[in-house]
């Protein structure tokens, strides 16, 4: 449906709620003007004899006073509202000479579409695409014009020297789309960069940007109760002029959405309908690839360098598994999106470095921050992580006195870390009361709440979630994704619990207890140990941070590449990870993983398992190439009923000899 002359009527309705935001900003002026205007009646009348006697005159030096006090508080907001920095989007950006296929497919697409072209394309490690204005000073130099835009629907011009929004592209889609579902998906997106044009709609974007970031300036914390005195009426000021503004900038936006997907239903309509199947492949894929593959790495100072090839490997896997994406994989025949990148092993590595600093924080300081590629991962990743944990967990045990026999395959004179030490301690006496009454889950053995146990190869995907990605080998994968982008949980402080073997030195991260529901689940034995393994991995993370204060962040090709590089400039690295993925792990779940960890490693050196990588799932354990499956409701029967007969039996079939010595980190 469109309006007289052809207008969207989406377009008209954008700008009447333009014009009703600038009406809220001109109130406001209204209101900063008025004690000024009723100083100068006063002065006015004062001087021309009109208003004569000692009242007037008081009344003239206080209203003036006023006014004048008015006034400059009223130049403070507006000014700190004209120089905050507003919020942008951590990105890639892509120079034109590294893409010119893309800039040329993106600017024949707003020419079929009418509306003026993005000033410049940059790639952010989400699954969505949309437009960002970077027209203030803080978001560095607008890129210069190729060309003349053509004029904007409604017969209003783009003006001299304004520069277009940035098409920001997830590049999950760059690399698993084809470019006919690129273009497709791109095609509403581009369009609303007329509506975006408008003089109205801009500067209404403009004051709405402003009070926002001027929030988040004034929300800064200050030691000068002077500054917290302003910055609270700032504050209080710009949150008044926000919530007049709200219901009009929100009906604005959704008439700027309404425009551009009217404008751009004649441009690959039909095939855009099988474009958002993909969008949705792509998003929960990304999500898996992320919560069970790349979390791991980053949690051992590496980061994958190449999240997009294998975000694409994960789709095409998930795709193989389930029956309702049968199809999908001939697919791959066509051209892929990313060919038009001129160099997208350079760029893909760019967007991995700056999805390692949004959603863990990294690269850490220190010289154990590094990439690695999928290969390598396995062996740098997996057997590196498994054996760490299993360290951890015999220092623990160490620490709770507990003892470590020699066997008979050990040196003499030293004692080898045992599977079987693990178990023995761990396991509940039937006739005893090593068992701790009420605290074991719901759930049963072997199950963890909200989860269903693991199955063997060949049943359905999706049955059988974890709480701790990548730690469980044998589980199958989760049904449907996580939202990684919207997700911000605390940063994750492991818990300090009032252990007798408690070893924390001074400057340790302040120690809190444990509550009933982090220890719950498991048995007294557990819970000590859990308790145990949350303090160390305090204290490991405390002096990890100590010891990399003063330590430069190593140089790497993708911080180093330039254009191909994350801006920087778009946010502030004391406030990273931005989207942490996950919230800090209960005790139990921190046992589990160093119990399951403790399990691989001993799978590897007296059984010949070997590490692995499932795109879906995270770290693997590999029998003969093929997965194993059913360990997570074993170890979860040890765990949370001190019953150590179903892992015991698990690892008698493969051939595991927990009491042969392992080799630990």
């Amino acid at each position: 449906m469109t309006g007289t002359g052809g207008e969207e009527m989406g377009a008209q309705a954008a700008r009447s709620r333009a014009l009703a935001v600038l009406r809220v900003r001109s109130r406001a002026l209204a209101v900063a003007l008025l004690p000024a205007a009723v100083a100068v009646v006063l002065l006015v009348g004062g001087a021309t004899g009109r208003l004569p006697g000692t009242g007037w005159d008081a009344a003239r030096w206080a209203v003036s006073v006023l006014a004048v006090l008015v006034l400059l508080a009223a130049a403070a907001v507006a000014l700190v509202v004209a120089r905050a920095r507003p919020a942008a989007t951590p990105t890639v950006t892509i120079a034109e000479e590294s893409a010119p296929d893309l800039y040329r497919m993106v600017r024949d697409l707003a020419d079929r579409l009418d509306v003026p072209a993005p000033s410049a394309i940059a790639l952010t490690p989400d699954c969505d695409s949309w437009l960002e204005d970077r027209t203030h000073p803080a978001h560095g130099p607008p890129p210069a014009p190729r060309r003349t835009d053509p004029a904007v629907p409604g017969g209003h011009a783009r003006p001299r020297g304004a520069a277009a929004p940035v098409l920001v592209i997830g590049s999950p889609f760059l690399w698993w789309m084809r470019v006919g579902e690129l273009r497709a998906v791109l095609a509403p997106v581009v369009a609303g960069t007329g509506p975006s044009a408008h003089p109205d709609i801009a500067a209404a974007r403009r004051f709405i940007r402003g009070l926002d970031a001027a929030v988040a300036v004034a929300s800064a914390d200050r030691r000068n109760p002077l500054s917290r005195a302003a910055c609270a009426g700032l504050a209080r000021v710009c949150r008044l002029l926000l919530r007049g503004c709200r219901v009009h900038a929100a009906q604005m936006e959704r008439g700027v959405a309404s425009a551009a997907a009217e404008r751009a239903q004649a441009v690959d309509y039909g095939l855009r309908i099988a474009a958002q199947e993909q969008v949705g492949l792509a998003y929960a894929g990304w999500d898996r690839l992320l919560t069970r593959v790349a979390l791991p790495a980053w949690r051992m100072g590496r980061w994958p360098s190449r999240l997009d090839v294998g975000v694409v490997a994960a789709l095409t896997e998930l795709s193989r598994r389930d029956r309702l994406a049968e199809g999908f994989a001939s697919r791959l025949g066509e051209r892929p999106a990313c060919d038009l990148l001129e160099e997208p092993g350079a760029m893909d590595e760019a967007v991995s470095l700056l999805t390692a600093r949004l959603f863990h924080g990294g690269p850490e300081t220190g010289p154990d921050w590094s990439p690695v590629d999928w290969a390598e991962y396995p062996e740098e990743v997996v057997d590196r992580t498994w054996r760490t944990d299993a360290a951890r967990l015999h220092r623990v045990l160490d620490t709770l006195g507990v003892r470590r026999a020699a066997e008979e395959d050990t040196a003499p004179g030293t004692e080898g870390p045992t599977l079987a030490r693990v178990l023995d301690h761990l396991t509940v006496p039937t006739d005893g009361p090593g068992a701790a009454p009420g605290m074991a889950s719901a759930g049963g053995p072997g199950t963890l709440p909200g989860t269903t146990p693991a199955v063997g190869p060949g049943a359905p995907p999706h049955t059988a979630p974890t709480d701790d990605p990548g730690t469980l080998p044998g589980t199958a994968p989760t049904d449907g994704p996580i939202d990684p982008s919207r997700t911000a949980p605390a940063p994750q402080t492991p818990p300090h619990p009032p252990t007798d073997g408690d070893t924390s030195a001074p400057g340790d991260t302040p120690a809190h207890p444990e509550d009933d529901d982090d220890l719950g689940g498991t048995t007294t034995r557990g819970a000590a140990l859990a308790a145990g393994l949350s303090a160390q991995l305090a204290r490991e993370e405390a002096a990890a941070q100590r010891s990399g204060a003063g330590t430069a962040a190593p140089a790497t090709p993708a911080a180093t590449a330039g254009a191909a590089g994350p801006d920087a400039a778009l946010w502030d690295d004391g406030v990273l990870p931005l989207l942490p993925l996950q919230p800090p792990r209960s005790g139990r779940e921190i046992l589990t993983a160093h119990i399951t960890a403790m399990v691989c490693c001993a799978a590897m050196d007296t059984a010949g398992a070997t590490p692995g990588l499932d795109w879906l799932d995270g770290p693997s354990l590999l029998f003969d190439g093929a997965r194993a499956a059913d360990l997570a409701p074993s170890v979860l029967s040890l765990v949370e009923t001190g019953d150590p007969g179903p892992l015991r039996h698990w690892m008698t079939e493969l051939g595991i000899r927990p009491e042969k010595p392992v080799r630990l980190v």
